[in-house]
């Protein structure tokens, strides 16, 4: 009797114990203060990660690779492959609890330094690094480059139509090997070029141009050129004489060089997680780790995107594709010359989730889908496929794009360092990704970008997005491009194509892309921008705090129950019987129409705050019955646009309140971070 109550202590000991050991993580260490020869525990840890890589490769189940804290200087990138996650082991590389884990392509440099002249200092690296970007204390600075930086100047830190003269090129002994960076004609983005050389005239040679789909050739006057070496005239620049192995360096004010940190980044990648649709890498996390120092990509071979206004880098300090499942998670990424993040093709479920991007040379997080998957594609904007031999299917014809992923949490500021063509969250060729929860700000050009309708279903909601189109113009803090199938740049033909197929406007743009709950504020531009062609969208409850909603010709857009703060709708170009749709709107101004004829199906029941307003649309034929009404919001300078219960515009116009609370990021670490942006604060006199 005793033994078995002693067997029936210890079986349901067992099955106490038994889910312990079932959901049990093998843990691999690394450190990288460690000595070689470890094996991989917590007492010996590896001092590569590699090294864990491999050991875990010969594992299945949950496994963790913890980082302990210290910089991890890679020179090559890490290769995550479906040998490292499978249907039968998943993997999490992370930072140790509470320590500081650094991935890095920087390398510091050795210099013994001796005077130039005119206060430039000069010392002879030990090998020929790549020389592309160079920090000081972990402070990025300047190549030698004319105009001097100047951090108040509106486009690259200062432009000048005598960056390119004739009479200052002649100065220059040897500009090959120096970059010309210049904004596009109407400042659509812009154009960089390598300099191979110049004739006795004082004219560049030059080599690039690629990275903008439009190219209608430089602004006049918005140009820099940097690494020439007669340009080193300023505090904080430097040059780099490949020929001497020499790095020539002016120091900032008060800047001990003999006791500073100088390091050049390496590397364009840091960590690839590469497979393929037949065989993809699942089931990967990359938690907690600090991702910096990657050179700049603006010279790389860019390719276009749908007839967008964009070309694109296909890479990144981190670069997915062929994947499922897998997730970076809490990161830092700063001091990187390119994207950030990057999906690449077959990408299911991956995500981006409370994680810091600051310091980026290009676009933050990108999900970009293969060309393959596109019917009858067109790459360029006066581009098209004859009608007659089009693919008058539906949807992708194969899986090679991004679906059901996510950017979640995210802070994104202080992105487009280099490149301005750019944005914080960009989509192309790619279905169903939410874009939630996320504050971006300080971009030269849009906050979120569609490149196209392939193949919509995207949710953009709850995300907080301003101080946006800083260098840039004719854009918006959200933007979108619809130039799919049925577009075309010759407008009798696209009206043609409309009728004869309508069914073609969403071919492409298969399921609806909702706009909810966000706010956006751009001063250069629109909050929210739908052109060229942008279909099949559900925009409302949105708080657009300064430029108002652009929807440019399309098909089925319906907006609803948004608060236009000083502004209103801009119509331009619309479709006959386009079917859209603006009502129960508040709007601060009459309609701003452009080339438009025909109203879609319904413009009216909305709000107008002043009668003048109102007056003034219903001489288009909209608005019959929308109504002017008394706006008094709780409290708007705090940012909060809710009505009171009572209001008019409630009780008679049926709008609905939407929570102002929640925009933006969630976590504590990052709101404490956030800049908040400049609410729209009502003129005295309105009414």
């Amino acid at each position: 009797m005793q033994g078995l109550r002693t067997l029936k202590r210890w079986g349901w000991m067992a099955l106490l114990i038994l889910p312990l050991f079932v959901s049990a993580q093998t843990l691999i260490y690394v450190s990288p203060t460690a000595r070689g020869g470890g094996d991989g525990s917590l007492s010996q840890p590896f001092s590569r990660i590699e090294e864990a890589i491999l050991k875990a490769r010969g594992l299945k189940g949950d496994l963790v690779i913890y980082l302990r804290g210290g910089k991890y200087v890679l020179d090559e990138p890490l290769v995550l492959t479906p040998l490292d996650g499978n249907d039968e082991r998943s993997l999490s590389i992370k930072a140790y609890p509470s320590e500081k884990v650094v991935l890095t392509s920087n390398v510091s440099l050795s210099l013994k330094w001796e005077t130039y002249k005119e206060g430039i200092m000069k010392a002879r690296l030990e090998q020929d690094y790549v020389m592309d970007m160079l920090l000081v204390n972990e402070g990025l600075r300047h190549m030698a480059r004319f105009p001097n930086y100047d951090s108040t100047a509106i486009r690259f830190n200062g432009t000048s139509s005598l960056a390119t003269s004739p009479a200052k090129v002649k100065k220059w002994k040897n500009p090959e090997g120096g970059y010309l960076h210049a904004m596009h004609k109407h400042d659509w983005g812009d154009f960089h070029y390598r300099i191979t050389g110049k004739d006795k005239k004082g004219n560049l040679s030059l080599e690039g141009g690629w990275q903008n789909n439009r190219p209608m050739g430089l602004h006049d006057e918005n140009r820099m050129v940097e690494n020439i070496f007669e340009e080193l005239d300023a505090p904080g620049e430097w040059y780099y004489s490949r020929a001497e192995q020499t790095l020539y360096y002016y120091p900032q004010e008060g800047e001990n060089i003999d006791r500073s940190l100088f390091e050049t980044p390496q590397l364009k990648h840091l960590i690839e997680i590469r497979g393929t649709m037949d065989e993809p890498v699942k089931n990967i996390t990359i938690e907690g780790v600090e991702l910096t120092g990657t050179v700049r990509t603006f010279m790389e071979r860019y390719e276009p995107l749908l007839r967008s206004d964009w070309t694109v880098y296909r890479g990144a300090a981190v670069y997915l594709e062929g994947t499922e499942n897998c997730k970076l998670h809490g990161c830092k990424l700063y001091n990187l010359g390119g994207n950030a993040v990057f999906f690449s093709g077959y990408n299911r479920g991956g995500e981006v989730t409370s994680s810091h991007f600051t310091e980026i040379g290009a676009s933050a997080i990108c999900f970009v889908g293969n060309v393959e998957a596109v019917r009858s594609p067109s790459m360029n904007y006066h581009d098209f496929v004859p009608f007659e031999s089009m693919d008058k299917g539906k949807g992708p014809k194969a899986s090679s794009y991004p679906a059901e992923c996510r950017a979640y949490d995210n802070l994104i500021h202080r992105i487009g360092l280099y490149e301005k063509q750019i944005t914080g969250i960009e989509l192309s060729m790619c279905q169903s990704i939410t874009v939630s929860h996320n504050s971006i700000y300080d971009t030269p050009r849009a906050g979120i970008n569609i490149s196209e309708g392939t193949w919509g279903g995207h949710v953009i909601e709850f995300n907080d997005v301003f101080d946006t189109v800083k260098e840039t113009g004719d854009h918006g803090s959200f933007n979108s491009w619809g130039r799919d199938r049925f577009w075309h740049p010759v407008r009798p033909t696209m009206d043609s194509i409309a009728r004869v197929m309508p069914e073609l406007i969403l071919a492409d743009a298969v399921s609806t892309t909702i706009i909810r709950n966000n706010r956006f504020r751009c001063d250069r531009g629109w909050d929210i921008d739908l052109d060229d062609g942008s279909s099949n969208f559900h925009i409302y409850n949105n708080l657009c705090l300064n430029g108002g909603i652009k929807l440019r010709e399309g098909f089925y857009r319906v907006v609803e129950n948004n608060i236009m703060v000083n502004n209103s709708l801009h119509p331009h170009a619309w479709f006959n019987q386009s079917g859209d749709v603006f009502t129960r709107n508040i709007v601060m101004r009459e309609y701003f129409p452009y080339q438009v004829e025909q109203w879609g199906r319904m413009v009216d029941y909305n709000i107008f705050a002043d009668e003048r307003s109102l007056a003034k649309v219903r001489e288009q034929g909209t608005d019959v019955h929308s109504i002017v009404v008394p706006l008094e919001f709780v409290n708007p300078s705090e940012g909060n646009y809710t009505l009171p219960d009572d209001s008019e515009a409630i009780l008679k116009g049926s709008f609905q309140n939407f929570d102002m609370g929640h925009f933006g990021v969630v976590s504590a670490h990052l709101k404490a971070m956030e800049s908040l942006g400049n609410f729209a604060v009502l003129p005295k006199d309105f009414p």
